[in-house]
């Protein structure tokens, strides 16, 4: 049955017009389908930005937090946009992380991390590190309760939360209670049944692309038996100690396979995790089409994980 077919319904006008990704022909253009549009800002969330300290100079960060908030420190999630590693920007998700300041009470950090291929592998997760440990660091001037920062990213973002989770496992810190990486991009070696089977040249996010932005992020790298769980996670070899997790993904989505190896395995080394799959939704569902019932279920879901594990 063609991918087509197997569309809820009403996520198929989205999926029939998306002109598809075009990584290795027009990266530029591509990277234009991702560019933030105009929102509405919510008279309820103060955003600010700032040039913070990045794993090789300055870089930026935007500050989401609740308008006329109190003295009360509040908890915090440090978010991380999406793009497969090669595309994104922090603006192109002003909406989520506003929502996300509303539903969970709390302060959203959200970084311009360096993007491959200008930046290959190890800049970007390098990056995000240097984002949580200076929201940590700051957390008297951010208002910030460090006994409750979550991380969480969606796609590319969902694979450097996951890479991040690791990272600060092993490193001994920061101190993260909570890691939700959305439908993440997760292993580069494609050999999933769902990485083999969402090859539409419109589908959101098919295989030509995954194999061009794994190319791009890892270089040369991408070609080794032996690479760092911190550029893939799926290559971690020991998930024990991870923080709770929340995450989902759509049957249609290339990512279906490598996420619920992940949540399996998360599972079976002791990790208490929350996992969702939605039948007929391809990649990025409740982005492009966010007015349908699925869409906001799967937002109201996800929204509701964050705001139960800051406020236990």
């Amino acid at each position: 049955m063609s991918m087509d077919k197997r569309i809820l319904p009403e996520l198929r006008k989205a999926f029939a017009q998306f002109p598809g990704f075009q990584l290795e022909e027009n990266l530029e253009w591509s990277r234009s389908l991702v560019s933030a549009p105009p929102v509405k800002k919510s008279e309820h969330v103060h955003i600010t930005s700032r040039t913070i300290p990045g794993a090789a100079g300055e870089m930026l960060a935007k500050i989401y937090e609740p308008a006329g908030r109190k003295g009360d420190k509040l908890p915090a999630m440090l978010w991380i946009h999406g793009g497969g590693y090669v595309m994104g920007h922090p603006d192109m998700d002003d909406e989520l992380c506003e929502r996300f300041v509303q539903t969970a009470g709390c302060v959203v950090v959200s970084v311009d991390y360096r993007l491959a291929p200008e930046n290959p592998y190890p800049a970007a997760i390098e990056d995000c590190y240097a984002g949580l440990v200076w929201m940590t660091e700051e957390a008297e001037s951010l208002g910030i309760d460090v006994n409750r920062v979550a991380i969480a990213g969606a796609s590319g973002g969902g694979g450097l939360t996951a890479a991040l989770a690791l990272m600060a496992r092993d490193k001994g810190g920061p101190s993260i209670i909570f890691q939700m990486p959305l439908y993440p991009m997760l292993d580069n070696r494609n050999i999933t049944p769902s990485s083999h089977e969402i090859t539409e040249d419109r589908a959101i996010w098919n295989r030509t692309n995954n194999l061009a932005a794994w190319n791009m992020y890892l270089g040369e790298e991408n070609d080794a038996s032996e690479l760092s769980p911190y550029a893939v996670p799926s290559r971690a070899e020991n998930l024990a100690g991870l923080p709770p997790t929340y995450t989902c993904v759509g049957q249609l989505d290339l990512f279906r396979d490598e996420t619920i190896e992940y949540v399996t395995r998360l599972a079976q080394a002791g990790v208490d995790v929350e996992f969702h799959l939605y039948p007929g939704c391809f990649h990025l569902f409740e982005s492009f089409v966010p007015e349908a019932e699925v869409s906001q279920h799967a937002v109201q879901s996800y929204m509701d994980a964050m705001a139960r594990a800051l406020h236990t």
